[in-house]
């Protein structure tokens, strides 16, 4: 029986990190721009893959019985990732060969919805499964624990509103989809606790972990980590991969399509993808590259050409990483090895100050690997990110309405855009978010809101057009009660005091 798979995750490889020193990337680069050296350049590799070997052998060590197999697993995938990493040169595309996707590769979401829904839609239904990625912290946000575990609507968590809405497929159509949450180290534990509390809800939770690789040190490419541990001075030697969009709900009219295409050839992966606003310009997008549908992110394009890959103009849709793939095409093509996904290079500072890079893999760029693969522009409602407070601060409005853990853009805000929003630095934590909000203002007719400094909203405030609130070093700005602010500038001091 045929089953497809639909999540919504960047799908990031993590790890482990060990001691600086050894040959780096910089020394390589050197030696390879000396004429006739290919030679001498295959030594320098085999050279540093050896001492990264010797490292991870020693992290191995101090494994416990128990962590040892997974460990190992782990460890020996990262080493395949490295060594592709230290094959490749420069970027890993050729913008001479990127190509707008042809018009038929990527289809209107109104096209897929105008064919309606068959009779048996259950048991189409039966044949999906949701996979969620579940493996970051809120810290971002000031949060200790699963990001997915912060309060979103009326008490209700992330995770409580995804199994709301698989809740209320299984109930209404008599159906078993289950949901899988992919984990990471860093919230396995915690989630496992408190799926508890959904025993008696109608859907079967599964959980996974994904695989951990190492940060490396950006200068010497060996891992920056002593031993096994993320706890002490590993503590950023893992990193949490990702982040939640809760528009990544389950569409009836898409998994029709999959599973009863129009011309008889089933896609075996979909991307939905929405169109572009100046707040998306570094986001993946959809290109034709030699003869298929590639998905090009941003730290795969040369220097020169980044301005050109934000153009709004020129690449008009991004990857919103909510992904529709076969089962048994995944199987196919994992058992013939022949699923290729390109390294993205994501280099970061610890808060130490040293420079790291992690080798990551973006799930969606598996797309060339398929056959049929389809592109579906889906309205910018079914991409919903929370990664900071200005973000939750959207969810949390009246923008949205709440409806069986769904979240949808209300009725009454008269055009379909999101606002932007920009909360300072004081708003970062979410304890401190909360507490400069009495309550969270009507924004229904907002377009564009910035707030710094030291800033409190009243109850039943209303922002309307372009509201912009600066509070200078040492200013407080109280925003009354019942306040309307329509398309104002609020700067100085403004305090409200009890008497």
């Amino acid at each position: 029986m045929s089953r497809f798979v639909q999540g919504t995750c960047v799908c990031t490889r993590t790890g482990r990190a060990g001691e600086a020193g050894g040959l780096g990337k910089a020394d390589l680069s050197k030696a390879m721009s000396q004429d006739g050296a290919s030679q001498f350049q295959e030594v320098i590799r085999q050279e540093l893959e050896l001492s990264v070997k010797k490292e991870l052998e020693k992290i191995l060590t101090t494994a416990s019985s128990h962590e040892f197999e997974h460990t190992k697993k782990d460890l020996d995938g990262f080493r395949k990732l490295f060594h592709r990493f230290l094959q490749e040169k420069g970027p890993s595309v050729d913008w001479g060969k990127i190509q707008r996707p042809p018009e038929d590769s990527i289809q209107p979401y109104e096209k897929i919805k105008a064919r309606g829904l068959p009779d048996n839609i259950s048991s189409v239904l039966n044949k999906l499964v949701v996979v969620k990625l579940n493996g970051g912290l809120g810290t971002s946000m000031g949060c200790k624990g699963p990001k997915s575990l912060i309060g979103v609507r009326n008490e209700n968590t992330f995770l409580d509103l995804t199994v709301q809405q698989i809740e209320h497929l299984n109930k209404t159509y008599n159906t078993d989809v289950p949901l899988v949450l992919m984990n990471s180290f860093n919230t396995d534990e915690d989630t496992k606790k408190i799926l508890q509390k959904y025993n008696h809800c109608r859907v079967k939770i599964y959980t996974f972990n994904q695989s951990r690789y190492p940060r490396i040190n950006k200068e010497s490419l060996l891992p920056v980590a002593k031993d096994v541990s993320y706890s002490g001075e590993n503590t950023e030697a893992w990193y949490p991969p990702g982040h939640d969009n809760l528009g990544a709900t389950v569409d009836l009219y898409i998994l029709n399509h999959l599973m009863n295409p129009p011309n008889g050839k089933r896609c075996e992966f979909v991307m939905e993808v929405t169109n572009k606003t100046r707040a998306d310009v570094k986001g993946g997008t959809l290109t034709q590259y030699e003869g298929k549908l590639r998905l090009v992110e941003i730290a795969q394009v040369p220097k020169a050409h980044v301005d050109e890959f934000k153009s709004v103009s020129k690449f008009k849709i991004f990857n919103t990483n909510n992904l529709w793939i076969s089962l048994g095409a995944v199987k196919r093509l994992q058992e013939q090895n022949a699923i290729d996904m390109e390294i993205i290079v994501n280099a970061k500072t610890l808060d130490g100050g040293l420079n790291v890079i992690q080798l990551e893999t973006a799930v969606g760029a598996a797309i060339k690997s398929f056959e049929n693969s389809l592109g579906i522009n889906v309205p910018r409602s079914r991409f919903l990110p929370v990664k900071t407070t200005s973000d939750l601060l959207l969810v949390m409005s009246n923008l949205y309405s709440l409806n069986a853990g769904s979240l949808t853009m209300s009725e009454k805000r008269e055009f379909p855009t999101v606002p932007l929003v920009k909360l300072g630095s004081s708003f970062t934590k979410v304890q401190d978010y909360l507490r400069r909000f009495e309550s969270i203002p009507d924004m229904l007719e907002l377009d564009h809101l910035t707030v710094s400094g030291d800033v409190t909203f009243g109850k039943n405030v209303s922002l309307k057009g372009t509201v912009i609130i600066i509070a200078n070093h040492g200013d407080r700005i109280d925003i009354p009660p019942g306040a309307v602010l329509e398309n104002k500038i609020v700067s100085g001091n403004l305090r409200i005091l009890d008497h």
